[in-house]
């Protein structure tokens, strides 16, 4: 049986609010950006191990270098959006950080349409406007 994707994006939220309520909690009296290196090295360990775990690390060979450059610039990506991240909930609160932080659905679906040539209905240009509007009245 598959696991359909709907599953994981709920589990990537639940775990995206754990990840900023205890990162404040563990951040206070730490550097922004050691804590983040704290919490990249963990990530490592943990995905690194379910790569073994699963046996799925002789897929290795098989990446492309176009696959890579994609990866790593996605790595990068995510490795200054921790640093920023981290930064902002050490100097202001979490409850208006993370709402500016998920305006990057808003700025997802824009990229997606222009980039992947994705299609954009009504229903997700009407549901970004309420995501945007929402995050603006949530931090004024």
């Amino acid at each position: 049986m598959t696991i359909s994707w709907v599953v994981f994006a709920i589990g990537s939220a639940v775990f995206a609010a754990l990840t900023s309520i205890l990162a404040k909690i563990g951040i206070e009296g730490v550097n922004s950006n050691l804590a983040t290196a704290i919490r990249t090295g963990v990530v490592l360990i943990l995905a690194w191990g379910i790569v073994f775990l699963t046996g799925t690390q002789s897929g290795l060979r098989n990446i492309t270098h176009r696959s890579l450059l994609f990866l790593v610039l996605s790595g990068l990506a995510t490795g200054l959006s921790w640093l920023c991240y981290y930064r902002a909930i050490q100097l202001g609160p979490v409850s208006k950080v993370a709402p500016i932080d998920k305006f990057s659905v808003v700025l997802t679906i824009l990229l997606s349409f222009l980039f992947l040539h994705e299609k954009i209905d009504l229903k997700t240009i009407a549901g970004g406007a309420m995501i945007a509007a929402g995050t603006l009245v949530l931090i004024f």
